[in-house]
């Protein structure tokens, strides 16, 4: 997951990259660098953005072409007025970068230097907005071998390598960049995850890349085959039985905290790295999409790698069963009975409501280990959730309303959004089964609801949410800084989480 955007912070007054960018605010203000270069070329700034009645709106832009007397030869001016949050700050790097790449350039200069910013914020404008144009930057190109072809050759890659910030203070620019990096890099590697096609990334492989990671601190255990049987996770053996591919659960534990002793924040991912739907087949139209439904164990393990790159001041587990889902004369059958780690039992009504399985188990053990301060699931879990929410919002379900309270202004904060949904006694009688304590689906009726209410009962008093993120995992729409089939959906919104609210001492 290296970071293929190359970022550095330079002063001011460092020489322009033959494509420059200079921010104007309000009302199309320039600050006193800008205004320099206005200067230089004759007031062809102001006569631009005059004659294109630009205001500085965020996203706006206009372009001259070989301004007179300046070295760049291209001069874009962008639109950063108003009040800008960070996901502002960040979309609007991703915008820089795109209206950079429009036309073939390596290297790019972006002046951060506006009238009505002061120092610290100017700060936070550049290492968000630098932040942004690296994930709008990324792209999946393992398998494209035209595109190795042409790079063994000699060819150059298309679009921006190295993107040079101006700015006031470039030492507090790199600083403050540096944990934004962090956060790219474990948004990237859940991207990677997503995209990686399922023969190359089964449970076994994906338990392989996180025991590889050469991270600081960061612990990684995986729990293999033996050690699964022994811990009696009858749920997720029995949705993995049915493939060649061994199940993991792979454990990954941040101690940043100042005291080791402090609890730690838990987040539960499910992996299936393929999904059949087993003995209960899924359609063949789209099934291609289903290596995507390990979206909430690839954000798992990318959220971790972004907490132990910043050195977050919190301790942190993170969890991710991993198996794959298919048909076989060993599958599990509708009508099977399975023991969870729990020692409740499941009546399998639908093999392709499997995810929820694979969660129970690991659920129970996070909880039974770790006794952690609260745990967010996240899983690719139900088509349902789409018909309710679209691709815009994740289903949030909870039993705290506090950790609901958090997510919700975390997920607005970084435009990650999620929308709480009901649980309550009357769905939870619609899992109830005639033959186990439970059955793994409910019906038509509710489904991402009843799914929530199957989790509910693997959770013991430890507050818990469970995002389902079916809609926004993978194939959720282009946006200004996520260009990608497998968007990284959730590592910024549980990074914002985390950095918001428990990054000091517990109380």
């Amino acid at each position: 997951m290296p970071i293929e955007l190359d970022v550095k912070f330079v002063p001011l007054s460092a020489s322009h990259q033959p494509t420059t960018v200079v921010l104007a605010g309000k009302d199309g203000a320039l600050g006193a660098a800008a205004q320099s270069l206005d200067n230089k070329a004759g007031q062809a700034l102001r006569h631009a953005m005059e004659a294109a009645e630009f205001k500085g709106r965020p996203k706006t832009s206009i372009e001259l072409l070989a301004p007179p007397r300046l070295d760049t030869k291209r001069l874009i001016i962008a639109g950063a007025g108003g009040e800008l949050d960070s996901n502002d700050r960040y979309n609007l790097g991703g915008a820089v970068l795109a209206a950079i790449g429009a036309r073939k350039t390596s290297t790019a200069s972006v002046v951060v230097d506006l009238p009505e910013l002061s120092a610290s914020k100017a700060v936070d404008l550049a290492a968000d907005l630098a932040a942004g144009a690296v994930l709008r930057s990324y792209t999946f190109k393992t398998y494209q071998t035209k595109h190795a072809e042409d790079e063994a050759n000699g060819g150059a890659k298309p679009g921006v390598k190295t993107l040079f910030l101006h700015v006031a203070d470039p030492d507090k620019g790199s600083e403050a960049y540096a944990e934004r990096a962090a956060l790219a890099r474990g948004v990237s590697m859940a991207r990677d995850l997503v995209n990686e096609p399922p023969n190359t990334l089964g449970p076994v492989e994906f338990a392989e890349r996180l025991k590889a990671l050469n991270v600081p601190g960061l612990e990684v255990e995986v729990l293999d085959e033996t050690q699964l049987a022994d811990l009696k996770m009858g749920a997720l053996l029995g949705v993995a039985q049915g493939s060649e591919r061994p199940a993991r659960v792979v454990v990954m534990q941040w101690n940043g905290a100042k005291s080791k002793r402090a609890r730690p924040v838990c987040f539960v991912g499910k992996g299936v790295t393929f999904d059949t739907g087993g003995i209960s087949l899924k359609p063949g139209a789209g099934m291609e999409d289903m290596k995507g439904d390990m979206g909430g164990a690839a954000c798992v393990s990318g959220l971790m790698l972004a907490l132990a790159g910043r050195k977050a001041n919190v301790n942190a587990v993170g969890l991710v069963g991993l198996v794959e889902n298919m048909p076989s004369g060993k599958a599990q059958r509708p009508g099977d009975i399975v023991t969870t780690m729990s020692g409740q039992t499941v009546e399998i009504i639908n093999t392709d409501a499997e995810g929820r399985l694979v969660l129970a188990d690991v659920l129970w053990y996070a909880q039974e280990r770790f006794k952690p301060r609260f745990i967010v699931d996240l899983a690719t879990l139900t088509g349902a959730i789409m018909v309710a929410l679209g691709k815009e919002y994740a289903g949030l379900f909870s039993n705290n309303d506090r950790l609901s309270e958090e997510l919700s202004r975390a997920g607005e904060a970084t435009g990650e959004k999620v929308w709480r949904m009901p649980l309550a006694k009357a769905y939870d009688k619609l899992i109830d089964s005639r033959f186990a304590d439970m059955k793994n689906t409910g019906g038509r009726h509710g489904g991402s609801i009843t799914a929530a209410q199957f989790l509910l009962r693997f959770i013991k008093d430890t507050p818990w949410a469970h995002l389902d993120i079916a809609g926004t995992a993978m194939d959720s729409g282009r946006s200004d800084i996520n260009q990608s089939w497998g968007s990284g959906w959730g590592v910024r919104l549980l990074d914002r989480l985390v950095s918001d609210n428990y990054e000091r001492p517990e109380k």
